[in-house]
């Protein structure tokens, strides 16, 4: 089996789009949730609250016509794509349209606006306002189609709509595709646009935070008095590689993959299930050879929902017991939906390098139901460890657990 590395990272986030800036985030313990004014318009939706993607600006080339069939997050998931290929020095190589790279991305869903365009054709009877490129924007693969026709991409094309694992089974499955022989570099990761559809999901369910008037004080994973989560936006894009092309080329090398594990529950759309979600990890460790102490530190999803929390709290003390260093970033930049899975792994693997991790902001008083297990907080900590672990679980019932080791 090939060895896979990752040589290039591209990201638009909550906190920042490059590891300084999000590192000063970070740092800054204080998170990027804000009052979203235009929500306050719909009726019966109670959460005001949302992470918003950083500004950022695109290069003129990005024109009308090469953005016509996008929406925000397929047009965030090609531009966190292009800035990953920059970090990999891949933009522009021939590699890119041999056939021998490919994309594995995800997203929820497609733009909701032009979900919302279908929609009143079916309630008003009319195509008024549909065109050639709404389905193209409104389908669940948009983001990795794009991508792939944005940069003439030939190779697979692995569409991994799967709500909040989108971005972790894109990076898993890219390391499948290239570990096998069948490709020799990926663009993983996933993407997801802030709407007031995706929070009303959420909504419904009673899971998101109401907090309206205290958005620096929500949401609270882990936390007794957690009452929900937050929704996020952005997106996040690994350049994957085979070791022995990443070598020959002289590419800077981020970090090592060393196992990945998914599967399903089974049993339940929403409600998640600690066994198999522990069953997922044993997996990724077995996957790379491991034993769980190796372990040295676990990104936990931690969404801050009673139930979810719960769940992996005891899914990650089964595995790994109370002695692995956890933290969610989710505390900082809200849920992220299809895009978390990819930002997540990427601040994972930067951290490691940087020796320090984030703290589970907000989180005061863990919540004596959980399972006890080692959680940073107050300023973060200071860790030298060469194996971490991201951790990702979607309705569905759908789990996801990567490995990563530092490269020296």
């Amino acid at each position: 089996m090939k060895r896979v590395v990752v040589t290039g990272f591209g990201a638009l986030s909550p906190l920042g789009h490059d590891w300084p800036g999000v590192l000063a985030a970070l740092k800054s313990l204080r998170n990027a949730v804000e009052v979203v004014d235009e929500w306050g318009g719909y009726e019966g939706l109670h959460t005001q609250l949302g992470a918003r993607a950083r500004p950022f600006e695109l290069p003129a080339h990005y024109n009308r016509k090469s953005t016509r069939s996008m929406g925000r997050v397929a047009l965030m998931a090609t531009r966190a794509s292009e800035l990953a290929l920059i970090d990999a020095g891949l933009l522009g190589d021939p590699l890119v349209k041999s056939g021998q790279m490919g994309v594995a991305y995800g997203s929820s869903a497609g733009t909701p606006a032009a979900i919302g365009d279908f929609g009143r054709m079916i309630k008003d009877k009319t195509t008024e306002g549909i065109n050639a490129n709404t389905y193209i924007k409104m389908m669940a693969h948009t983001a990795a189609v794009n991508i792939g026709v944005f940069f003439g991409l030939t190779g697979r094309v692995i569409t991994t709509s799967s709500a909040c694992t989108s971005g972790s089974q894109g990076i898993g499955y890219a390391f499948e595709a290239i570990q096998s022989g069948r490709q020799v570099a990926m663009l993983a990761g996933g993407a997801e646009e802030l709407d007031a559809t995706e929070a009303a999901v959420f909504d419904t369910l009673f899971a998101t935070s109401t907090r309206n008037g205290e958005p620096q004080l929500t949401p609270r994973p882990f936390d007794a008095k957690r009452d929900g989560l937050v929704l996020g936006e952005g997106a996040c894009t690994l350049v994957l590689e085979e070791l022995a092309h990443a070598r020959a080329r002289g590419a800077r090398i981020h970090a090592e993959i060393l196992g990945w594990g998914t599967n399903a529950d089974g049993t339940h759309v929403t409600q998640p299930h600690p066994e198999t979600m522990a069953q997922a990890m044993r997996l990724a460790l077995a996957d790379a050879r491991l034993g769980p102490g190796a372990i040295g530190y676990v990104n936990a999803h931690g969404t801050a929902t009673e139930q979810g929390d719960l769940a992996e709290a005891r899914a990650t003390h089964d595995v790994l017991g109370g002695r692995v260093p956890i933290s969610s970033l989710k505390s900082y930049m809200g849920h992220t939906l299809g895009a978390c899975g990819a930002l997540e792994a990427w601040m994972t693997i930067e951290m490691m390098r940087e020796g320090w991790f984030a703290p589970t902001l907000n989180l005061d008083e863990p919540d004596p139901r959980c399972a006890p297990i080692d959680h940073v907080t107050g300023a973060g900590r200071a860790l030298e460890t060469d194996i971490v672990m991201s951790n990702n679980f979607a309705f569905g019932g759908i789990n996801t657990s990567l490995v990563f080791r530092r490269w020296d």
